[in-house]
């Protein structure tokens, strides 16, 4: 571990928890310079939902570089996007009646945070975002704004300005907090400025599993389309099966305007394209329209 105490920056965690150094990996274990295996219960925070080095993935991807495909095409037209493209309605958005546009972009959970903040704050010309206790959106600038843990907050001296924080389902124990949610979004006097969104994950995990009940989700949606709030659900850390069904809130049937989820990708309703790092869709696309007539970034 010399190396990298006296070659690499300070800003490290993991690699202080388990100091050792790592050499290969295989599904759920990772294995160290000693041949120890270890399970890996980090899974690069989640984002290794089907293991490491997979077989039918790595067969796929040595296949491709042998064939010299494309691993860098900006957003240049290729035979393997086109491919992806097709399989991707195929198996997702057809077999749930979407019909939405796709767009590839960074690929961060935090990339897509930040875009969906932009993409609410333009449409709607409001500045402020409701977020909730416990929850955990990323380390960039606005991600970490609307992150609740004062662990990662104090240190960064970011502005925290135009997020109000109410309480998450089941926070105020029996109290019912969405009867708060609804007074403070709806009383002029509440000193919440009216949002351009609301942003919440379904099953917060940073912030101790906490699972949103259904009924929740459904009351705070009808708050939304109430008082024209953009709802955004962070499905980045529990979406893409990880909960049992592809999107986090598919059980409740629910319609959100935003999602985000770690697939790298952006879904969206007919005839306008957003800017977003994991997957986002808007199934009432009417509800932008009525916002922003003129707004358009096709």
């Amino acid at each position: 571990m010399n190396v990298f105490e006296q070659f690499e920056s300070e800003v490290r965690l993991y690699s202080r928890i388990f100091p050792t150094v790592f050499t290969r990996a295989k599904g759920a274990c990772l294995f160290d310079e000693h041949d120890r295996r270890f399970i890996d219960f980090l899974s690069g925070a989640g984002s290794l939902n089907y293991g490491h080095n997979n077989p039918q993935f790595k067969h796929a991807v040595l296949r491709y570089l042998e064939e010299d495909g494309i691993t860098q095409s900006l957003d240049l037209a290729t035979s393997a996007k086109r491919q992806f493209i097709e399989r991707f309605r195929s198996v997702i958005l057809e077999t749930r009646a979407l019909d939405y546009k796709l767009q590839f972009t960074g690929p961060t959970g935090a990339n897509g945070i930040e875009a969906a903040l932009k993409l609410a704050r333009k449409i709607t010309a409001r500045s402020n975002i409701v977020a909730f206790t416990g929850a955990f959106h990323g380390l960039s600038a606005g991600a970490l704004s609307i992150t609740a843990n004062t662990f990662y907050r104090n240190e960064s001296y970011v502005s925290r300005s135009n997020v109000s924080f109410l309480p998450f389902d089941g926070y105020l124990d029996k109290f019912d907090s969405i009867e708060y949610v609804r007074k403070a979004i709806s009383d002029p006097c509440s000193g919440v400025d009216l949002p351009a969104a609301v942003i919440l994950e379904t099953v917060q995990a940073d912030g101790g599993v906490n699972v949103a009940s259904i009924e929740w989700l459904r009351s705070i949606e009808d708050i939304c389309r109430k008082y024209g709030i953009l709802l955004i659900v962070d499905d980045i850390q529990v979406g893409n099966g990880r909960t049992g069904t592809y999107f986090s809130f598919s059980a409740g049937s629910m319609v959100f305007f935003l999602s985000l989820t770690r697939s790298r990708l952006v879904m969206e309703g007919p005839g306008h394209t957003s800017a977003s790092s994991a997957l986002g869709f808007g199934r009432t696309w009417s509800f932008f329209r009525n916002l922003s007539a003129d707004w358009d970034c096709r």
